[in-house]
């Protein structure tokens, strides 16, 4: 009986209207969840996004005060090494300022300062040859088979360096 009253006209229209009407429904609520879960998602992104923002302003924080704590360090280093300079004063002390060179050790070093000093260190050059120094690295130097040269580098600014530099003779049998 049911197929016999599909199958008339008005039956299939009637099948028909009820498929769209059945499709155009699920096609709504498909939409209007979809809507819901794309809402959720966006509320989600909005508040990672807010705690990344708060974790990047504490860690900008952070790296501020950290730098500040350096550079307080930095002077208080160089205070120190004025202060023990003052107290004791080393033998063969040369200072020296950027782009300057000066003849040291018996006439057997020349040392220039080659450019500004780095927060790293400085670029002294021995007798021609470059070298990448920080505060208490030595520099040996054999001058020849019979003499060898120490530079000690003992402190250095933005505006000047200071290095001891000593030369000892082997003596001849």
């Amino acid at each position: 009986m049911m197929f016999r009253a599909l199958m008339t006209r008005r039956g299939r229209i009637g099948l028909l209207l009820a498929a769209v009407l059945i499709i155009g429904a699920i096609g709504i609520f498909g939409r209007l969840y979809g809507q819901h879960l794309a809402h959720e998602a966006m509320q989600e992104r909005d508040s990672a996004i807010r705690k990344l923002e708060l974790q990047s302003q504490q860690l900008e924080a952070k790296h501020l005060s950290g730098e500040a704590e350096t550079s307080e360090l930095r002077a208080e280093i160089a205070r120190l090494q004025a202060s023990l300079s003052a107290l004791v004063p080393s033998r063969n002390a040369y200072g020296i300022n950027p782009n300057q060179s000066i003849v040291v050790g018996d006439g057997h070093l020349t040392i220039g300062l080659v450019g500004v000093p780095l927060s790293s260190g400085i670029n002294l050059n021995v007798n021609g040859k470059q070298h990448l120094v920080a505060v208490g690295d030595v520099i040996h130097v054999a001058v020849d088979a019979s003499t060898a040269c120490n530079v000690r580098v003992q402190s250095f600014d933005m505006f000047k360096a200071v290095f001891t530099a000593s030369c000892n003779t082997a003596k001849s049998q």
